[in-house]
């Protein structure tokens, strides 16, 4: 392959060969998808979401082993002993951190002295000037399209990225319903410097997700996909029992503690990681209807940057 994206800031920050960052989703980013990302010119990142502080630790020490090029770990910063996560992170030397779900002022201070690079995850340009005059290097800019967590207002990538990148001077890497280099190519002619793709990278065999949840996905068309319980938590879920019983009391003005009582305890997990495709929550982002196949990651990656650099526009 060619170097034509040789020339960006996103490679720079990160030391790495393609401006690609491979989400850190939940029950789906582990070790072996960040390593294999990592190896193949991207930047993997680990989803803490799902892992108690130990089990990052050794998620962390497999993928050093696993690879000698630069990952990251993605905290969301409404997680519950996030001290013992930012400690662990620090001990291991993490090179990069991205912070999602709260606000970038609480540890981007913290991480920065610990020498650690810090992106935050985006939904509005009000929150992208925020994460910028917290000290973060990058930021996010994640559309509406996206699966699991997202944004209230709605805001499309379309829209979102140059709305981004009018208000910031810090690198924007999009994220929200990319999947393909043709997707990839539209992001950076916004105004984007990098790219975050999730949904693509759970149909890998890199990736821990339960295998029924990536049939599911690679079955999915348009309109397979809902927003729910923006009374809560705003999230993106494959259409099931489950999310037919959220919409069906969201439509009845069911209250945040009723919803909160459907949803329970560990109904990610029971869906994304156990296989459960009734009654588990299962998140993934409108592009799942352009995902045809499960195919490894480093393959994936070298499908994208070569549609990305052979296209004519």
């Amino acid at each position: 392959m060619n170097h034509k994206l040789s020339a960006n800031r996103i490679v720079d920050l990160f030391s790495i060969r393609y401006p690609l960052i491979q989400a850190g989703m939940i029950w789906a980013s582990g070790w072996r998808l960040a390593s294999a990302v990592s190896n193949a010119g991207g930047l993997g990142l680990l989803g803490a979401g799902s892992m108690y502080p130990e089990v990052l630790r050794e998620h962390i020490q497999k993928c050093k082993a696993a690879t000698d090029k630069p990952f990251g770990v993605n905290v969301p910063l409404l997680y519950p002993d996030i001290e013992q996560l930012m400690q662990i992170i620090v001990e291991e030397k993490v090179p990069i951190v991205f912070t999602s779900a709260g606000n970038p002022k609480t540890w981007t201070g913290f991480l920065k002295e610990n020498g650690i690079k810090v992106v935050h995850v985006v939904s509005s340009s009000k929150f992208a000037k925020k994460a910028e005059e917290a000290g973060c290097d990058a930021v996010v800019a994640e559309g509406f399209e996206a699966g699991g967590h997202n944004g209230r207002e709605e805001t499309t990538t379309m829209v979102l990225i140059p709305a981004v990148c009018e208000v910031v001077k810090i690198p924007v890497i999009a994220a929200g319903g990319i999947a393909t280099g043709r997707q990839m190519k539209a992001a950076m002619v916004l105004g984007a410097e990098g790219v975050q793709i999730g949904s693509r990278f759970v149909c890998t065999p890199e990736a821990s997700s339960h295998l029924a949840f990536k049939e599911a996905i690679v079955k999915a068309q348009e309109g397979d996909t809902q927003l729910a319980m923006k009374k809560v938590v705003p999230v993106r879920l494959l259409k099931n029992k489950f999310a037919e019983e959220i919409r069906e009391a969201e439509l009845r003005g069911a209250s945040e503690e009723e919803l909160k009582n459907i949803l329970g305890r560990a109904r990610a997990k029971k869906g994304m990681f156990e296989g459960d495709m009734q009654e588990g929550e299962l998140e993934i982002g409108q592009v799942s209807a352009l995902i045809h196949n499960i195919k490894p990651a480093a393959e994936i990656v070298e499908e994208i940057i070569y549609q990305f650099e052979n296209l004519k526009i």
